[in-house]
C-alpha cells in the first residue's frame, strides 16, 4: 500500500468514525424528543405537546451520554454506572444516584436507566450504598448517609417515568432491608434516634454527607449529629417506601404494561408489605422535622443535635426539604427557605454553599490543596444545587418564567471550562470563574431535571386552560 492509499484509508476511517458519532447524537436527540411527546406521570394522562427547545438544553442533553459508563456487576453480568465527573472523578454512589433521573429518564433512555439501578443494587452492604464504586485495585468505601437515601428517590422518580412494577418488585427487598437497617443502626453511627425517628449519623471526625472534605485529619464541614437534607431525604423515602408497597399490594400482575418502551425485568413474585409502617413512621418524621426550624433566621438549622449544639450556619442544603417529591414542611415555610436562599445563596451559577456573610465564607476557590480544600464548601458555588432551587422556586412561587429564567444563564457555562457541558463548582464571589471538574455529572442532570419539569409546566400553562397538575 502506498503513503498515498493509506491517507486515503485514514480519511474514510475518520470520515466513517464521525458519521457514526453524528447517528449516535442524532440518536439521543430523537430519543430525548419521543420522550417529550410520550404520555408520563409528569405531564398526566393526556401528555405534554413537545415545542422546540433551545439549543443549549439539546447540547446537554448530548453531554449526558457521555457519564455513562459499563461496569462489571458483582455476579459478572454487564451493567452500567455514572461517571461523577471529568477528568478526574470515577462513579461514586451518592453523584450516580443524583444524576441517574436527570442523565437517564429525562432523555427517554429507561432501559439505561434499569440497569444502573440494578448494577448499583450489587452493591448494598448493611442498607448503605457505596461511596465510592470498587475497582479492580480498591474496596468499596460505604462512608455516606445519604446515598440510599438518593438511591430511593431514583427509584421512586424511575417508576414514575416508566409504570415499571416488575423492576421495583425486584428491587423492594432491598429497599426495605436498607430501611430496616436505618431503623436500626449500620456504620458510621448512622441510625434512627428511638426518641424522634430522625437519622443521625457520624462524629465532627467523620464527613458523611455531601459536604464531605477532610483536611489533616478533620472534617472542613462537620456535620454529624442530624443533616437536615438527609432528614429530608429520610421522610421523603418513608413517604416513598409506603407508595411502593400500595403499589405492590395493588397490582394485578408481576409484570405489568408500563407507560414507556421500557423492557420489563423477569417475572417477580409480588407478596403483600406494610405501607402502613412506612406510613406511620414518616408522620413520626414530619413531625420531629420541625425541630430543624430556627424561627430566628426564617429557615432550617444546617444541622441538630451535633456535637456543638444546633448549628445556624445559612447553607443550601435545607432547599432540598422543599425540592423533593415529599416535602415534610408546610407551604409557608417552603416559601420562606425559598426566599431565604434566594436572597443570600444564589448566583447566576447555582447556589453558594455558606452565605457570604458567615465568617468561615471562602469566595475564591484557589490555591494549593488544602487551600482549595478548605473553601470547597465554605462558599464555593454548586452548579447542581440550582436544579433543586429552581424546582423549589416552582413549587412555592408557580412561575414558570422565573423558574426558566433561574437556568438561562447556564446557556453561557456551555462555552466556559468544558465546552458544551457543566463544570462542577464556581467561585462564590463573581464573577463566579468556573472551578473543579470541566464536566460534571450532576450539574449536567440537574440542570436538564428542572427544566424537563419548568418546561411541562410551561406547556400546561399555555395549553390547557384546566388547573395544572402535580409535577412534583
Amino acid at each position: 500500500m502506498s503513503a498515498a492509499d493509506a491517507d486515503n484509508t485514514s480519511i474514510r476511517d475518520g470520515d466513517a468514525a464521525l458519521e457514526r458519532a453524528r447517528q449516535h447524537d442524532r440518536a439521543q436527540i430523537d430519543r430525548w424528543q419521543m420522550k417529550r411527546r410520550l404520555p408520563s406521570a409528569e405531564a398526566g394522562k393526556a401528555g405534554v405537546v413537545s415545542s422546540a427547545a433551545p439549543a443549549w438544553i439539546q447540547q446537554l442533553v448530548l453531554a449526558a451520554d457521555s457519564f455513562i459508563v459499563e461496569r462489571s456487576r458483582s455476579d459478572g453480568s454487564l451493567g452500567h454506572s455514572i461517571i461523577a465527573g471529568y477528568p478526574w472523578f470515577r462513579d461514586w454512589g451518592r453523584d450516580a444516584a443524583i444524576a441517574l433521573p436527570g442523565l437517564t429518564l429525562t432523555t427517554g433512555r429507561y432501559t439505561l436507566a434499569r440497569s444502573i439501578l440494578k448494577s448499583m443494587a450489587c452493591f448494598f452492604q448493611q442498607g448503605l450504598l457505596p461511596n465510592i464504586f470498587p475497582d479492580a485495585n480498591s474496596q468499596a468505601s460505604y462512608n455516606t448517609i445519604d446515598a440510599t437515601l438518593w438511591y430511593i428517590e431514583a427509584v421512586r422518580a424511575y417508576v414514575e417515568q416508566t409504570g415499571d412494577l416488575a423492576t421495583l418488585a425486584d428491587l423492594f427487598p432491598l429497599l426495605q432491608e436498607a430501611i430496616d437497617w436505618y431503623e436500626r443502626g449500620t456504620q458510621f453511627d448512622i441510625g434512627m434516634d428511638a426518641t424522634d425517628g430522625l437519622i443521625r449519623g457520624g462524629s465532627p471526625e467523620t464527613q458523611l454527607t455531601w459536604m464531605d472534605v477532610k483536611v489533616d485529619g478533620q472534617a472542613v464541614t462537620p456535620r454529624s449529629g442530624k443533616a437536615v437534607e438527609i432528614n429530608a431525604l429520610w421522610y421523603n423515602a418513608l413517604r416513598s417506601m409506603a407508595g411502593f408497597a400500595v403499589q405492590l399490594q395493588s397490582a394485578t400482575s408481576p409484570t405489568p404494561t408500563p407507560l414507556s418502551t421500557v423492557t420489563p425485568s423477569p417475572t417477580c413474585t409480588l407478596i403483600p408489605h406494610d405501607a402502613n409502617h412506612y406510613a406511620r413512621l414518616a408522620d413520626r418524621v414530619e413531625r420531629s422535622f420541625q425541630f430543624f426550624w430556627n424561627p430566628s433566621m426564617g429557615g432550617c438549622y444546617d444541622t441538630i443535635d451535633g456535637s456543638k449544639g444546633d448549628d445556624p450556619a445559612l447553607r443550601p442544603n435545607q432547599i432540598f426539604a422543599v425540592s423533593l417529591h415529599h416535602s415534610p414542611l408546610a407551604a409557608a415555610r417552603q416559601r420562606a427557605i425559598v426566599d431565604q436562599c434566594s436572597a443570600k445563596l444564589l448566583t447566576a451559577a447555582g447556589l453558594r454553599s455558606l452565605s457570604s456573610d458567615h465568617p468561615s465564607y471562602c469566595g475564591r476557590y484557589r490555591g494549593n490543596v488544602q487551600t482549595r480544600d478548605r473553601a470547597y464548601h465554605q462558599g464555593t458555588v454548586w452548579a447542581w444545587l440550582i436544579g433543586a432551587f429552581a424546582i423549589a422556586h416552582l413549587r412555592v412561587h408557580d412561575d414558570w418564567q422565573a423558574a426558566h429564567d433561574l437556568l438561562a444563564p447556564f446557556e453561557d457555562r456551555l462555552q466556559e471550562a468544558g465546552v458544551g457541558s457543566l463544570s462542577e463548582i464556581f467561585d462564590g464571589d463573581p464573577v463566579h470563574r468556573p472551578r473543579g471538574c470541566i464536566a460534571q455529572a450532576w450539574s449536567v442532570a440537574e440542570v436538564l431535571r428542572a427544566w424537563h419539569i419548568i418546561d411541562a409546566r410551561r406547556q400546561q400553562d399555555n395549553i390547557n386552560d384546566s388547573p395544572c397538575l402535580s409535577l412534583f
